[in-house]
């Protein structure tokens, strides 16, 4: 079977580092690229079109990991919101305290999703009308 036939293999490692970050008494924190569709993070909070989240037990509430995404609840300057971060828009995960992770490697499947969704997204912009408005 050909890598591009694999399921990714992001979310896998993701929660490998994630229980052995956890097992050795640190904080998770990934970074996530902005950019990519289907983030949902407070806007203020991005820098370069990333932005770093900690997701430890005791920071976040809710939280429920998948193949696809990760989703948890936690507060921004004291305001509640809901965080939706889409596994291909994971770019690492590392212990806060030491720095120790790992980045992750763009991956065929991430980049198939991107191209199709680029190409849908344009598909869905409106088109120009071909008439000219008289008045």
């Amino acid at each position: 079977m050909e890598l591009e036939q694999m399921t990714p293999r992001r979310p896998y490692l993701f929660r490998a580092f994630y229980d052995w970050i956890l097992d050795n008494d640190l904080t998770p924190y990934i970074v996530v690229n902005t950019s990519v569709y289907g983030v949902l993070v407070p806007q203020e909070f991005i820098q370069n079109n990333q932005i770093i989240l900690n997701i430890a037990p005791q920071s976040v509430g809710q939280y429920l990991a998948t193949n696809e995404q990760i989703e948890f609840n936690a507060r921004f300057s004291g305001v509640p919101q809901h965080i939706v971060v889409p596994m291909a828009a994971i770019e690492a995960i590392y212990a806060r305290e030491n720095g120790v992770g790992m980045g992750f490697e763009d991956e065929p499947k991430y980049q198939v999703q991107r191209e199709s969704l680029s190409q849908q997204l344009e598909q869905s912009k409106p088109k120009p009308n071909p008439f000219r408005v008289v008045k």
